[in-house]
């Protein structure tokens, strides 16, 4: 299953499901979030993304060639790696949301969806499941980040984000290839906590991940359900809000009496790397020239983090390379 990773009979049936694809053997089973089945006899052909996260994680298991369109296109430059040239041949169905009509007649016969019930601006009315079935269309999730909202308790690992990975390879038959890059996460994740081991949580400081895309005159908390509360915890920070949920807006007078020892600036992808590091300059010159944050902690002591937002709070392989990032800037001494 594309699953939330909170339940063993959940990951039982993904790693069945799994197993199949492996094997090349079909049908394989996924769910969405309230738990209703697809079924697919065989690998999808024709592909559609929502964003560039469901694409990077379609590119890294080989099946780019399948991908015939996506919305919220990656900027050139922006993808990890080899990635960026195949990433930019993808046909680009719309800057934001892809809208209702140009999905229902992509010619698609998988839409993978980052999304699911989250609010997206200028998304609109989005299929119904009759919809989908008339186009033949088969509608799978993130579940990590499109069922969020839905889950129960604190996310403080990347499990969720491992069993998508590894149910998008069962659903495309790359099996071999979702469970290396569930290896590599995990390797570079337990190399953290191993520098970490007994750094007590009182020791460990304060993070606020400052959402600047969502504007300043209300910041917007990262709570325990979002998958960026894990990459902060298994980075060894402490998240200053403990809201239950995804997001939360909250007063700019709550990250002052939280007085986070760093600041992770939150921008997302600007279709450059130049446009984006103004962007990064902008978040930070702003909270240098404001009256109510110019007095924390992080902003006089310079701790900030340039990382972007979509590697922090959306899933995918990069999770694990940003708990890197953020246990070596804030652990220096410890994570070489």
């Amino acid at each position: 299953m594309l699953t939330a990773g909170c339940g063993s009979a959940h990951r039982e049936t993904a790693e069945t499901s799994a197993g199949k694809a492996a094997s090349g053997s079909y049908p394989v089973s996924v769910t969405d979030c309230t738990d209703a089945r697809t079924r697919f006899d065989g690998p999808p052909r024709k592909i559609v993304t929502s964003n560039a996260a469901g694409l990077e994680l379609l590119l890294r298991l080989g099946v780019g060639d399948r991908v015939i369109g996506t919305g919220f296109p990656p900027g050139k430059g922006t993808m990890p790696g080899g990635l960026d040239a195949e990433a930019q041949k993808v046909r680009v169905l719309s800057r934001g949301a892809v809208p209702k009509e140009k999905l229902l007649g992509s010619g698609a016969d998988l839409y993978l969806d980052t999304f699911g019930a989250m609010n997206m601006s200028g998304a609109g009315e989005a299929p119904s499941a009759e919809e989908y079935e008339a186009a033949g269309i088969k509608h799978i999730y993130l579940k990590s980040t499109a069922c969020a909202a839905t889950g129960k308790g604190a996310v403080t690992d990347l499990s969720a984000v491992e069993d998508d990975i590894i149910s998008l390879g069962a659903v495309t038959g790359t099996r071999a290839k979702a469970k290396e890059l569930v290896a590599g996460m995990k390797k570079k994740v337990a190399s953290v906590r191993k520098a970490l081991d007994g750094t007590a949580r009182s020791a460990r400081p304060t993070y606020f991940f400052f959402d600047y895309d969502a504007g300043t005159q209300q910041p917007v908390a990262i709570c325990n359900r979002q998958v960026a509360n894990a990459v902060i915890t298994l980075a060894g920070a402490r998240n200053i809000f403990d809201c239950d949920g995804t997001t939360q807006r909250v007063g700019w007078e709550d990250v002052i009496s939280r007085n986070p020892d760093w600041i992770q600036l939150g921008v997302r992808n600007k279709g450059s790397r130049a446009a984006t590091d103004r962007a990064f300059t902008a978040a930070e010159e702003w909270l240098r020239s404001n009256a109510a944050t110019k007095g924390l902690k992080a902003v006089k002591e310079g701790h900030f983090l340039r990382i972007g937002s979509e590697r922090t709070t959306i899933a995918g392989v990069e999770n694990a390379e940003t708990v890197e990032t953020i246990a070596r800037t804030l652990y220096p001494d410890k994570i070489r």
